[in-house]
């Protein structure tokens, strides 16, 4: 039977209960040391062991409950079960609320003993692999720290973003409402030449047209009414930097006209001037629409469509990268943690299905707002959770939750290794017959991921 690799370390002075305890253990899948005394035990137990505790509360020398607070002080997550005898009842109970995973009275059956054994190591690696995770994303560096996600898609696009960033040409990046558009442009620019200038970003969206053209290319004193003093636009701002224009679909044909010519001349007028001023910008715009389409329907120009569709960059949407929904929600978990001044909660395995099954139509920023509010422990914090699930109802059994997240672990490793089950199985820490016989259990086919 399958444990997961997690060991059992057991601690029992009575010789024939432990060996009768390990040899349960043994026939039930698990690696065993075993031990007369705590000391010996405590030397192998650290902070990140694949091992669950199964220990007596009455040994010679250090007593179960002191080996329970001193594994409390080394890694208040590693799963300890006592094993007590009939009188010891109230003082287990008080055991586990001083963080004892569970306890067994004696006389106790082997399958009582590795069934309990069992919960307690599918426990201890959901807990590694959580944290394997978040010591992945602190240890991230680079344009995988800015732009998270190891699907294939975005494994290609932060190659893209760091072949094209130090070319001077001008870039257009497609992507739906919440992809990060804005984050593919401050990469290029973050890892171009121009990292020391300028990056200005203005939205085409959310100026008023009457304004838009002042504050894009500036004004000089008394250019208007109100114009008291000479303005510089976002553009000559930019220059040497960048210059992000974001939902350059909503751009007034006036203004696509005039911007066209910028691109082309590199060259700018500030309102109520004459004298045009050069500027070495690189131009990097963004749409959610097929600015082809609007071409066509002569809501864009095409001279500009044209001018611009030289590099093109475009972000996949959540829901076709759905392998990385789990480091993003642990990513965005931690920060709204940090910003609240929260603990980060565990998230059920059944809980992250349901986020891998959602389409998340806001993509990462509607993952990131749930973050939030599941650090915030809001009613019905996460698409596809009931309030009341949320809020603390019965989750499902521990093995499908188990199991659940256990199929999610290996289509992901199986799609970044495009259908390679040795590459799979190294990431995983598997050996090959362990991994076909997980494939076989959850139904998964290689083939299905080349």
């Amino acid at each position: 039977m399958e444990t997961g690799g997690i060991d059992v370390i057991l601690v029992e002075d009575d010789a024939a209960v432990r060996e009768g305890s390990a040899q349960a253990l043994d026939l039930a899948g698990f690696a065993v040391r075993a031990f007369d005394s705590a000391e010996p035990a405590r030397e192998l137990l650290h902070a990140h062991c694949r091992a669950v505790l199964v220990s007596d509360v009455r040994l010679p020398g250090m007593s179960g409950l002191e080996l329970l607070a001193a594994m409390r002080a080394v890694d208040p997550d590693l799963p300890v079960i006592l094993v007590t005898g009939h009188g010891d009842i109230a003082m287990a109970v008080q055991a586990m609320h001083d963080g004892a995973y569970d306890f067994i009275e004696k006389p106790y059956s082997s399958a009582q003993l590795a069934d309990v054994v069992r919960r307690a190591a599918d426990r201890r690696r959901l807990q590694l692999e959580v944290r394997e995770l978040r010591q992945r994303l602190a240890h991230s560096q680079g344009i995988d720290a800015a732009l998270l996600g190891n699907a294939p898609a975005m494994r290609e696009l932060r190659r893209l973003i760091l072949d094209v960033a130090s070319q001077p040409a001008d870039v257009l990046v497609y992507g739906e409402t919440g992809t990060g558009k804005e984050l593919v442009a401050r990469c290029l620019h973050d890892f171009s030449e121009r990292a020391g200038h300028h990056y200005v970003a203005i939205n085409c969206g959310a100026i008023p047209e009457t304004i838009f053209e002042s504050e894009l290319f500036g004004h000089e004193a008394g250019a208007f009414t109100g114009a008291a003093k000479r303005q510089t636009g976002k553009i000559e701002h930019a220059s040497k930097g960048t210059l992000f224009l974001d939902e350059i679909e909503s751009l007034p044909l006036a203004m696509q006209v005039k911007l066209l010519r910028v691109l082309q001349e590199r060259l700018v007028e500030r309102l109520g001037s004459v004298q045009p001023l050069p500027v070495d910008v690189r131009v990097i715009a963004a749409s959610k629409a097929d600015l082809q389409e609007l071409v066509k329907t002569g809501q864009f120009r095409p001279d500009l469509y044209y001018r611009l569709n030289l590099i093109v960059l475009r972000i996949p949407p959540l829901r076709e990268r759905r392998e990385d929904i789990p480091l993003l929600f642990e990513h965005f978990m931690l920060d709204a943690a940090g910003r609240y001044r929260r603990d980060v909660p565990s998230v059920p395995a059944a809980h992250m299905q349901a986020l891998m099954r959602h389409d998340w139509p806001g993509n990462v920023r509607e993952l990131r707002n749930a973050a939030d509010r599941y650090v915030l422990g809001l009613q019905g914090a996460l698409p596809g959770i009931a309030a009341g699930a949320a809020a603390g109802t019965p989750p499902a059994p521990l093995a499908d939750q188990v199991g659940a997240f256990e199929r999610a672990l290996i289509e992901v490793e199986l799609r970044n290794a495009g259908g390679n089950v040795s590459v799979a199985c190294a990431a995983l820490g598997l050996p090959k017959q362990t991994m076909y016989h997980k494939m076989q259990k959850y139904g998964l086919v290689a083939e299905d991921y080349r």
